[in-house]
């Protein structure tokens, strides 16, 4: 059948108009940024951005990737390099979707290799899903499918090991990067030395495992150690001599519970029963301050850790002249006075090796420094052997 002149026309005009529309589309999409020298390149502005991310300078280093995509919009390592400053400053939602971005514009076998281990960082860092751990494996395996002798695979997955509190299999992965010799040996060596100290410590409850890994412990942190890992309140029990009160007490006054010891700013921790339970013993150090406050917050130095070790020792030994033993004695410390309120407690716990100098070259106390919580269980499980507690 013979179609009409006009109708034929109106078919040329949509199909006319839907072509200039998506010429219009094309056009005004975004364009690559035109390089304005050599080294303006996204090759060279994601290297300057993975240098940026090992200086913490996340800021910085996410600009960098950007200039990068702008040059080129697929360029896959770009993407993925702008979903670890995502990673590495707590923005997760961006660092996914900058992730899916980084995979569908890959490649070659590299820029999957650094898709694979960066969403090893991601689920390590966000812990968002109830099997992260199981997650980030699932992407270790695909990255050493590719390349066996990946080291940034094992080393990355090392850390996700370690966060999930998986110790030996961590020192596993370290223990393969240093056995590789290739990228992340410095680093991987200084996380196995920190599970070494871990091993010897030999925390025997989560809660002795998590603080393991806080670089700076809170006097809420103490009181968990105290509580949970010397159980200071059995060992009270069992060594500390009892005392009776046989003076004449009302019958409705004795009858009376006493008031259980608590501090008003500890409702919300997490800590709160360990707390109490410190409290409730009485312990050197970790009293409630004259507000009524604990202070759960508040970082633990090395003097006041010595303070409250001191205080379990007299205690347990009833050995009362153990809080006099040294005054008036010379301070072998260069840093540390010898009348400063903490030189006794100093001297006490280093004589008996419980605790050593911050610095052996030295010889430095370093009183004011915080204690780490891998230094503070090692020095508990020194009390233990010392007290044969366990």
């Amino acid at each position: 059948m013979i179609q009409h002149p006009i109708i034929r026309d109106k078919r040329f005009i949509t199909l006319f108009i839907f072509f200039v529309a998506f010429l219009l589309m094309i056009s005004c999409g975004p364009k690559n940024r035109v390089p304005t020298s050599q080294l303006d390149t996204p090759q060279h502005h994601t290297y300057n951005g993975i240098k940026l991310l090992g200086q913490e300078k996340y800021v910085d280093a996410q600009k960098s990737f950007e200039l990068a995509t702008q040059l080129d919009g697929k360029y896959s390592m770009a993407y993925t390099g702008i979903a670890l400053a995502n990673i590495y400053t707590a923005n997760y939602d961006n660092a996914w979707d900058n992730l899916k971005t980084a995979w569908k514009y890959t490649k070659t076998d590299e820029e999957k290799e650094f898709v694979y281990v960066s969403r090893i960082q991601y689920f390590t860092q966000s812990n968002g899903k109830k099997k992260w751990l199981k997650a980030a494996k699932d992407e270790f395996d695909e990255a050493v499918k590719i390349n066996p002798q990946y080291a940034p695979a094992y080393y990355f997955m090392g850390l996700a090991y370690k966060a999930g509190l998986e110790f030996n299999l961590a020192g596993q992965m370290f223990t393969k990067v240093l056995e590789l010799k290739n990228d992340y040996v410095e680093q991987a060596d200084v996380q196995w030395k920190f599970l070494q100290k871990v091993q010897r410590a030999i925390p025997g409850t989560a809660t002795g495992k998590k603080i393991a890994l806080v670089e700076r412990l809170t006097r809420a942190d103490v009181a968990a150690l105290f509580m949970e890992e010397l159980k200071v309140d059995a060992l009270y029990k069992k060594r500390m001599q009892k005392t009776f009160d046989t003076s004449f007490k009302d019958p409705q006054k004795a009858a009376v519970k006493p008031v259980k010891l608590t501090a008003k700013d500890i409702a919300g921790s997490p800590l709160k029963a360990d707390i109490e339970g410190i409290l409730e013993i009485g312990l050197r150090g970790l009293e409630n301050y004259p507000d009524g406050n604990f202070h759960p917050q508040e970082l633990v130095t090395r003097a006041a850790y010595a303070m409250m070790l001191e205080d379990i020792l007299i205690k347990v030994s009833g050995d009362n002249a153990l809080a006099t033993k040294f005054i008036g004695s010379t301070s072998p410390f260069p840093d540390l006075r010898a009348d400063l309120p903490y030189f006794n407690a100093a001297m006490v716990v280093t004589s008996r090796g419980i605790m050593e100098p911050k610095d052996m070259t030295t010889g430095e106390f370093a009183p004011l420094s915080p204690v780490a919580g891998v230094d503070a269980l090692l020095i508990i499980r020194k009390i233990k052997d010392e007290l044969q507690f366990n």
